[in-house]
């Protein structure tokens, strides 16, 4: 994970549970950038902006923004602080941007004002993630097997209904220990979105959303939280952000239909994105999970992550800042994405991004002069 070098110079408040030191000092958001800078030209544009949200694309944000900071002059504070977090923030105008892996609601959108953008930034894959021993990475799950496990219906490793789809794994007689977030998250929305799409059960009981009523298990904050559970729990399973099962070296599973479990990769989830291409709308606000892509090579637990913008800002200098940080990470940044186990947006989401880009506008003029 290269990509991830040198992160802290950006900002401490990006959280992996394996590398975090905490703390980001505070920043003039509208301080002016002197001299140029190439694309959207950074001259007139804000000198610092804070950014906050997911912990999904974290590591991905980290080196972007960290690069950015190199190349045009200006840094980004991001604080990793999850999805609900994020719209918060963003609404109460605490930040310059937020961040989310969940739409923002309408009433969320209203509240906000501004006429809210989202901004598609990557993709990604969430994946079961498990601590079993003697059980390396490879388990297959259904989407109603993990269904019923998080429902509490299923509670032993060797339940015969995991058991049927793992032949020739000895599965432990020990009880499942269920983890999931304990915070507002857009990883729990792609996660609960595809439950609810498989179950019936779950989707008339906990449903799908960022922030539900757990049937059963304990939580834990952000992904880096779920990871850091996972890891020290034993006979635990939990659900993270592909980027953190690698980087955090747990073991993960297969997921999908009997006889057809997809290997969570770039590659499976890009699939996933192509399979679900004509559901996106316009504005870009949809969970893929939530179809239930299928398809040979497609991984069903996928989804997009957007930063949170306004199209009428108030402060020409910010907005500036603003754009031209969201045009890096969606050109530029993309180059970064595969190494940190994201999926590079497909080139009909980059055009809408551009064009939701370009409308920005500040004080009569646009933001972005690229």
């Amino acid at each position: 994970m290269s990509g991830l070098k040198g992160w802290k110079l950006v900002c401490a408040g990006l959280a992996l549970s394996s590398l975090l030191l905490a703390g980001c000092a505070t920043v003039d958001e509208a301080s002016p950038q002197q001299g140029g800078g190439s694309g959207g030209g950074s001259q007139g544009a804000a000198q610092r902006i804070n950014g906050a949200g997911a912990s999904f694309p974290a590591p991905f944000y980290s080196a972007v923004f960290q690069r950015f900071a190199q190349e045009e002059g200006i840094e980004v504070n991001y604080q990793s602080i999850g999805s609900s977090g994020g719209r918060e923030q963003f609404i109460q105008k605490t930040v310059a941007f937020g961040a989310s892996d969940e739409p923002m609601s309408e009433e969320e959108m209203r509240e906000a004002g501004g006429n809210p953008l989202h901004i598609a930034t990557v993709g990604g894959a969430v994946v079961p993630v498990y601590n079993i021993e003697g059980v390396d990475s490879g388990l297959n799950f259904t989407g109603r097997v993990l269904a019923d496990i998080y429902l509490g219906n299923i509670t032993r490793w060797n339940d015969p209904a995991i058991a049927e789809l793992n032949p020739g794994v000895e599965l432990p007689d020990a009880k499942i220990a269920v983890v999931h977030r304990s915070d507002g998250s857009g990883t729990t929305n792609i996660w609960t979105s595809y439950l609810a799409a498989v179950s019936p059960e779950w989707k008339s009981g906990p449903g799908a959303g960022g922030e539900i009523k757990w049937p059963t298990g304990i939580g834990g904050d952000g992904n880096e939280g779920v990871a850091g559970l996972v890891k020290q729990t034993p006979n635990s399973i939990g659900y993270v952000g592909l980027e953190y099962a690698v980087q955090n070296e747990l073991a993960y599973g297969d997921v999908g239909e009997e006889g057809a479990f997809v290997r969570p990769s770039v590659e499976s989830a890009r699939a996933a994105i192509a399979a679900a291409g004509d559901e996106i709308p316009e504005d870009l606000r949809f969970t893929i999970s939530s179809a239930n892509p299928q398809g040979e090579g497609v991984y069903p637990i996928t989804g997009l992550t957007w930063i949170l913008v306004r199209q009428q800002m108030d402060d020409p200098a910010q907005c500036r800042a603003v754009a031209q940080a969201a045009w890096y990470l969606t050109h530029e940044g993309q180059s970064l994405a595969p190494d940190l186990n994201y999926v590079p947006l497909p080139e009909n989401i980059v055009s809408r991004d551009e064009e939701l880009i370009r409308s920005m506008e500040a004080g009569g003029e646009k933001c972005y002069a690229g």
